[in-house]
């Protein structure tokens, strides 16, 4: 979770590039994780940058079925895209407590730090890592969808 003492009482606001799909986190997010796995890099066109929320603290608003969802390779996650602008917002774990969030789709201040570089075995050749952020090469593990 963030550091911010007023995390636990904060509405973080947040939309897609045209502004069609919407959404409301109350509550704390996790800091964020880039995320440089293949697939990752492949949506986003770089690493993936993420945060967190409980999944009963994020509300969507998707008018008109402008949100999507993608399950590739992986068919244990789905990814969530506007179909108007093709913005990416969501990572979802099956029966995960958290719904990922792209960081960069939420309203500024976020009071958001970034903390950790994952999946770093797969990050692209064209650009170096951040120093002095913790660095997991395989991943999260089990705490990876932890909000605290």
């Amino acid at each position: 979770m963030s550091n911010s003492s007023n995390q636990a009482y904060r509405v973080h606001t947040g939309n897609c590039l045209c502004g069609a799909v919407r959404y409301k986190v109350t509550g704390p997010l996790r800091d964020v994780v880039n995320c440089h796995c293949s697939l990752c890099r492949k949506f986003h066109g770089h690493y993936g940058a993420y945060t967190a929320a409980p999944r009963e603290n994020v509300f969507i608003k998707n008018e008109n079925n402008l949100l999507a969802w993608y399950r590739g390779m992986n068919n244990h996650a789905r990814r969530g895209f506007c179909v108007v602008c093709g913005s990416s917002l969501f990572w979802d774990l099956e029966d995960a407590a958290t719904l990922s969030i792209a960081v960069g789709t939420l309203d500024q201040p976020t009071g958001l730090h970034t903390t950790t570089h994952i999946y770093t075995v797969d990050k692209g050749d064209y650009y170096n890592l951040s120093e002095g952020l913790q660095e997991l090469p395989k991943g999260l593990g089990a705490s990876k969808y932890s909000v605290s």
